[in-house]
């Protein structure tokens, strides 16, 4: 059994990785997906989004991190994949799933799942162009506006040569309202031959028991429940492995917070900053009390002076 942080866009940048990745659990994860459109990307524009790919393609908690690529030209993505995997990706993983709305009015993710022809050419020419050894992954919902296609989309990706497929168990109508229909993830187990992660809804233990019995898969994928309880993963991993686990509580959590700070201020902008610890907090929000009182009092701050005592730092001088 696998558990695997997914990847979203705006959200679990490097920063965020590095720090839920420590808190255990989790056996691989993902990068924001890399829009690729008419062209080969630039190098710097990989490390960029996975500056990982200069430390061996892991988190600093030696968490392995996969490469997603997103958009719709079989050859250009190609392209890109192989460059990907000269640069260090040990997996390139496919965004099929992306519901965004300017996402999908330019061909790439979720819009796709109309097309299962053209998601078992962009496998398969994927597949081509990078190394043998290098599994190539594919990420999908159950469809655009209606489930009754999945089959033949996560066919279609299976027989394009994608090693695993992850269901988000919801149409790109959906978007993120629950529920997330697990038994759409066992029917698609199904029909593949190959392994299926159940992906979508799972915020607790008590759901991932749930999840698991009614998809009949063991790999999971975690998405906001992970990032609004970081320790799910560990809580999942201690259910599977027979050990005792001790939850994370609000002053175990507070040191990777300040460290979350510390490295969004040395890598972002001073205007930038407060908003995605800002983002991070209202998250947490669903899980620690605490999380709600401390987001009442960033709400509005825009000082990093400020927003660092507010988490309980002492002033830091910006590099």
């Amino acid at each position: 059994m696998q558990i695997a942080l997914a990847p979203m866009e705006g959200l679990v940048d490097n920063i965020l990785r590095d720090v839920l990745t420590r808190v255990g659990g989790i056996d691989w994860c993902v990068t924001e997906f890399i829009r690729v459109c008419d062209r080969l990307l630039p190098a710097a524009h990989f490390h960029k989004m996975a500056p990982e790919l200069a430390s061996g393609a892991q988190t600093a908690a030696g968490v392995a991190l996969r490469v997603q690529l997103l958009g719709s030209d079989p050859v250009c993505l190609a392209e890109n994949a192989a460059l990907a995997c000269e640069l260090g990706a040990p997996v390139i993983d496919l965004n099929f799933g992306c519901p965004a709305k300017t996402v999908n009015k330019s061909r790439g993710g979720a819009v796709l799942l109309k097309e299962p022809e053209l998601l078992h050419a962009i496998v398969r020419e994927v597949r081509r162009a990078v190394p043998a050894h290098i599994p190539v992954t594919s990420k999908m919902r159950l469809g655009f506006d209606s489930p009754d296609g999945a089959l033949d989309c996560a066919t279609a990706l299976a027989e394009g040569g994608s090693a695993h497929l992850v269901v988000h168990a919801r149409t790109k109508v959906d978007g993120y309202k629950p529920p997330a229909h697990w038994e759409w993830v066992a029917r698609v187990q199904d029909v593949v031959k190959v392994p299926v992660f159940a992906n979508g809804e799972v915020w607790t233990l008590e759901d991932w028991r749930r999840c698991r019995e009614i998809s009949g898969v063991e790999d999971i994928m975690l998405g906001r429940g992970l990032v609004s309880r970081p320790d799910l993963a560990r809580q999942i991993a201690a259910e599977r492995d027979g050990v005792e686990f001790v939850p994370l509580d609000w002053q175990a959590l507070l040191p990777l917070l300040q460290d979350f700070w510390l490295q969004a201020r040395a890598e972002l902008t001073p205007r930038a900053a407060p908003g995605r610890l800002k983002q991070w907090v209202a998250m947490l929000t669903r899980t620690y009390p605490e999380a709600t009182a401390l987001f009442t009092e960033l709400r509005r701050e825009t000082d990093c002076d400020r927003v660092g005592q507010l988490i309980g730092m002492p002033f830091i001088e910006a590099a």
